[in-house]
């Protein structure tokens, strides 16, 4: 297996960490090398987060190199934007979550929302492929809207890109989130699996 480079981007509170410490967990169960970096804007609830995993037999360094990841699984669209402007590789994927959260920028006025229609041109001039779930609908669907970094995980599981079992991953899930929650987070995590395969 290839390494594979990924981020995982959002804004504080959406549980881009937690998920991309379930990735790194799951591939070192699956006898793969898995390092985790994480970049911070604003340090709060609502600013940006970026958490780089990097999967493979010879992993040294934490972060995704400029240009270098193959995916971008972004909890919400500015973030991903921002995210595959210095990060995507040619080809890569943007898998994103269609509804926004405004990060504090935009709602101080600092930075302007972005439309679904400027980020596809943006991936387009990137040579890569973008992929659009409404993951928040889904989690809202099994039960609780926090769930829907863990609907992300479903859907990239289902991409076939990453080199970890569906079965690692639940357990994982399973041993990372409160016990009441796990059933909820299960749901969520099948809702996004099945959504890729429509």
């Amino acid at each position: 297996m290839a390494d594979l480079n990924l981020i995982i981007a959002g804004v504080g509170g959406q549980g881009s960490i937690l998920a991309s410490h379930i990735v790194a967990t799951a591939a070192i169960r699956d006898g793969l090398r898995a390092r985790v970096g994480e970049t911070f804007g604003a340090a709060m609830r609502g600013g940006a987060v970026a958490s780089h995993v990097r999967i493979g037999k010879e992993i040294h360094a934490p972060l995704v190199p400029k240009d270098g990841a193959e995916i971008v699984l972004a909890l919400e669209p500015l973030e991903g934007l921002r995210n595959i402007a210095n990060f995507l590789g040619k080809g890569g994927l943007l898998l994103t979550n269609t509804r926004p959260w405004l990060p504090v920028d935009v709602n101080i006025g600092r930075a302007e929302y972005p439309s679904m229609e400027s980020i596809k041109d943006a991936i387009d001039k990137l040579g890569g492929k973008i992929v659009e779930i409404d993951a928040t609908s889904l989690a809202q669907q099994a039960g609780n809207v926090r769930t829907m970094n863990i609907v992300m995980l479903g859907a990239l599981a289902a991409t076939g890109k990453l080199p970890i079992s569906v079965e690692t991953l639940k357990q994982v899930i399973k041993e990372n989130v409160p016990p009441k929650t796990i059933d909820v987070n299960l749901r969520a995590f099948e809702l996004g699996l099945s959504s890729m395969k429509k």
